[in-house]
């Protein structure tokens, strides 16, 4: 069996997807994955023997700012459909099936259509999928009218913004190789039986809604490096530090979070251990109470921390339950207030109020993360979360098509 694996997003959209990839090669199938061509999610896959094939231009600098994009986000979505009709169409000739995740994969459906074979689309949080029990995330477009509060409207109208960016260049494509238009993109892309790729007891899909959702649990790499000899030195040198870290995050409205985050610690009389991320932290003094780390294996530093500050990634928000560390999630956009709400409903962490902390707010979350209660809490959800998504999702493939029923 030939599988394509797509995506388009940051660290917390492609692992999953590699993840799955090294479980479905350990099955005996063949896998190449489609992703954005930042040099460190080229590492991901390495040694794994699956095939990376880079695709649309790299997010680290759009996220960072760094190349700024003519045309803003209308633009943007053109260039992503057009790649899906030619990177990914290339990728996915002789694949036995196609899965997609990621930002709005608008054309790989259409890929998988022209090809005759089965088609995925797959998420990492379930408040990507419309629900009569949340609002949908802001997308680029007009602001909701304030006086429309019920979420199935919201959700209405968060189809006609996604429809606003791709319909048009999805249909002009569609029709280059033979394919009728489609009307509503949000839902042709997600169909009517998306993957959830997300812990059921983290994220639990809640019924009463029009889709069939099967959820897999989350799709986890393995990561076995070692942490670096003067990690483990400092982790060794003292009590269990707070990890502070954002991952893909920029924190453009923080921009002395690093400052902030270093006082907040030092108020509860713990160590910190900077994490730089795309938000470049850094040490604000020479004490020897702090140290920064760069790119390490979360799974084995988050077993030594006494509680991780992040911003509320589902990747990052795993990770520390699978740990059984405390969190203190400082969400800053999409689905990371959701996951900040489930840290704190689940008593395994607090939830920021907002995305800019003061030394005063963030140490006061600290303070309730550290207390005995959480953390017996925290320990036990990590006896709890699953790791065998990627192996049901595998399993899942295989069935689709080897005669089970197709996902599609």
């Amino acid at each position: 069996m030939r599988v394509l694996l797509s995506t388009y997003g940051s660290r917390g959209d492609v692992a999953p997807l590699v993840g799955l990839a090294v479980r479905l090669r350990e099955l005996g199938a063949e896998v190449r994955v489609c992703a954005p061509p930042d040099e460190e999610f080229a590492q991901l896959p390495a040694g794994t023997g699956v095939e990376l094939v880079p695709f649309g231009p790299p997010v680290r600098a759009l996220v960072t700012g760094a190349v700024p994009v003519a045309g803003g986000p209308p633009q943007r979505a053109a260039e992503l459909v057009a790649a899906h009709f030619d990177t990914v169409a290339a990728a996915a000739e002789g694949c036995d099936v196609l899965v997609a995740t990621g930002l709005m994969p608008a054309g790989v459906r259409s890929v998988a259509e022209k090809l005759g074979i089965p088609y995925v689309y797959a998420c990492f949080h379930p408040f990507e999928l419309p629900s009569p029990h949340y609002r949908p995330s802001l997308r680029p477009g007009r602001p909701n009218p304030p006086e429309v509060t019920d979420h199935r409207a919201l959700w209405d109208l968060d189809a006609e913004r996604v429809n606003a960016l791709y319909r048009e260049p999805l249909n002009t494509h569609r029709a280059s190789i033979g394919l009728p238009p489609v009307d509503n993109v949000r839902d042709h892309v997600f169909t009517d039986r998306p993957w959830l790729a997300v812990d059921p007891a983290l994220g639990p899909w809640q019924e009463l809604t029009d889709l069939d959702v099967v959820q897999t649990g989350a799709w986890i790499l393995p990561d076995e490096r070692p942490l670096p000899d003067e990690v483990v030195e400092f982790l060794d040198s003292g009590a269990p530090p707070v990890y502070v870290g954002f991952g893909s995050m920029p924190m453009r409205t923080s921009p002395d979070v690093a400052r902030v985050a270093v006082e907040a610690v030092r108020a509860q009389g713990r160590r910190v251990l900077v994490g730089r991320g795309w938000a470049g932290l850094a040490l604000t003094d020479d004490q020897d109470d702090c140290f920064a780390v760069g790119e390490v294996n979360h799974q084995a530093l988050f077993g030594r921390v006494a509680a991780v500050v992040h911003h509320g990634g589902a990747g990052t928000t795993t990770t520390a339950a699978r740990a059984g560390a405390p969190q203190v999630v400082v969400p800053q956009m999409v689905d990371q207030p959701y996951w900040a709400g489930r840290v704190a409903d689940l008593g395994i962490g607090t939830a920021h109020d907002g995305p800019v902390p003061t030394a005063e707010s963030l140490s006061a979350a600290l303070s309730a993360a550290l207390t005995p209660g959480t953390r017996a809490r925290a320990r036990a959800m990590a006896g709890v979360i699953r790791t065998d998504g990627t192996t049901v999702a595998a399993e899942l493939l295989f069935g689709a098509v080897h005669g089970g029923r197709a996902p599609v």
